[in-house]
């Protein structure tokens, strides 16, 4: 039977300002400044502090110490400021890389000059003597190209499409010949295909025949997926061929481009451009270690002198017009509050930064002063969250989007946690170290009999590493190395 019954218990919810400070806190430098910017431009009453005088101090004083009595008398609701930041972008997009070397200091971002990828593809075409329409919807068709040069889109829906927008009815075997005959044809060589069988057939068909070229096409056009499945031997068999005359032919498949789009988006399309920012700095001095935060972290900010002394104007002459001036004074006490806020948010943020980073460095200084990455400690979010008293999930914040600098290189701060584990010894080891004897054992295996994950294990097991062939699988995934059998060679 049903029954009714109350239930009391007790449930931690963190506060609308408390999660636009974690989202504060995960931003990464550049994304960091993007919000600090549109701040400015958003909020008045926030502004870039650069000459701190007394008046502008005693004025931000003054303002916050107004009695409540002037409130109620005008019957001012409560601004919530969390209306004002209801519009925050939440910022989740971050791009990893495992080291980087170089570290550039300078404030403004380089602006990359010259044509886009589209527009190359563009100038090309119009080289071609095609009628209006067709023209029309060959420029279409560039505008479903992605980054790697790739049109993945249906050609039924990409026809739907044309009579949409464009308002032209055409035929699934007009858009097939336009894309044949005019897309295919531009440079680089397999821009326009539709997948990656067809990418590397349109590059071999452009290339010089020999014997190697057409024993490639055929593997490409009749046995792609015994090929990409590298079973050499059976391809062998179906071919009646030599391994000698296999290997030749697989080395012009090698040759090719499998993404040419990439090869032009590399140097001039704004999207793929990266630039990386490390957010922390660590150096050895005189034998200790040094933790700075990027100054791009600590902008100089306040709340605008301006507008507090216009919100005190407008409260003592509440008297001579309260219904008019009331309005006014709840939108100005709201800015104000907001810029406040963001104000004491930053600060919160780089205490953060610093106290997180700060307890990494200490945990890890082994490998902060020697640089040997067998001294990496076994480390777990758990461990600094413990030791420094926050929440696991703002070390995670920390640590997934953040750069550190350091004397041998750039890396992610997510790169320095790992899992514990035990040799033969009893000794506890880093998984960091287990990840790069395996990096190690593979590099330098025989690749025309590559090493399993079971031959794998053995290794380890005879150098006193306990490590299951579960676990190899695993990490070698984690470091995207491919299974034995895709690692072979002819």
């Amino acid at each position: 039977m049903l029954k009714q019954k109350l239930l009391q218990k007790g449930q931690h919810k963190l506060s609308p300002q408390q999660i636009k400070l974690m989202k504060l806190v995960q931003l990464s430098t550049l994304d960091f400044e993007q919000k600090v910017q549109q701040e400015l431009e958003e909020n008045p009453a926030l502004e870039i502090e650069e000459e701190i005088s007394e008046e502008s101090d005693t004025s931000e004083e003054n303002i916050f110490d107004i009695e409540e009595d002037q409130n109620k008398s005008l019957d001012i609701p409560e601004i919530n400021i969390e209306e004002y930041l209801n519009n925050e972008e939440d910022n989740t997009d971050f791009k990893n890389h495992i080291q980087h070397n170089h570290f550039n200091n300078e404030k403004n971002i380089p602006i990359v000059s010259g044509i886009s990828f589209q527009e190359y593809l563009k100038s090309q075409l119009h080289t071609f003597r095609l009628k209006k329409d067709d023209l029309l919807i060959a420029d279409f068709l560039l505008g479903y190209l992605d980054e790697d040069g790739y049109i993945r889109r249906e050609i039924t829906s990409i026809t739907d499409d044309i009579l949409f927008i464009l308002g032209i009815t055409v035929s699934i075997e007009k858009v097939e010949k336009l894309l044949y005959n005019y897309i295919q044809k531009l440079e680089p060589i397999g821009v326009g295909s539709r997948n990656l069988k067809e990418c590397l057939f349109l590059q071999l068909k452009n290339k010089k025949k020999s014997n190697e070229i057409n024993l490639a096409k055929n593997i490409i056009q009749n046995y792609f997926d015994i090929f990409t499945k590298k079973h050499y031997k059976k391809l062998q068999d179906k071919l009646s061929v030599t391994k000698k005359n296999l290997r030749l032919a697989i080395q012009q498949i090698e040759k090719l481009n499998p993404k040419p789009g990439k090869t032009y988006s590399g140097s001039n399309n704004n999207k793929n451009w990266d630039h990386l920012i490390p957010d922390f700095t660590i150096c050895i001095s005189d034998e200790k270690l040094e933790l700075s935060l990027n100054h791009r972290n600590t902008p100089e900010l306040k709340v605008s002198s301006l507008y507090i002394d216009m919100l005190k104007s407008y409260k003592n002459s509440k008297k001579k017009n309260i219904s008019k001036n009331e309005n006014t004074i709840v939108f100005l006490k709201q800015k104000i509050d907001s810029a406040k806020w963001f104000v004491d948010a930053i600060k919160k943020r780089q205490n953060t930064l610093m106290m997180t980073m700060n307890a990494i460095m200490d945990y890890q200084k082994e490998y902060f002063f020697t640089g040997d990455p067998y001294k990496i400690k076994p480390m777990i979010l758990k461990n600094i969250s413990q030791k420094i008293g926050v929440g696991i999930s703002t070390v995670s914040r920390v640590a997934n989007s953040k750069y550190v600098n350091t004397p041998y290189g750039t890396f992610l701060i997510k790169s320095f946690f790992s899992e514990k584990m035990i040799n033969k010894k009893g000794v506890e080891i880093s998984s960091i170290e287990i990840k790069k004897l395996l990096r190690e054992f593979i590099y330098k295996e025989n690749k025309r009999k590559p090493l399993t994950d079971e031959k794998l294990s053995n290794i380890f097991r005879k150098k006193g590493y306990i490590v299951a062939r579960r676990t190899i699988a695993k990490y070698r995934d984690q470091m995207n190395i491919p299974v034995a059998r895709m690692r072979r060679i002819l």
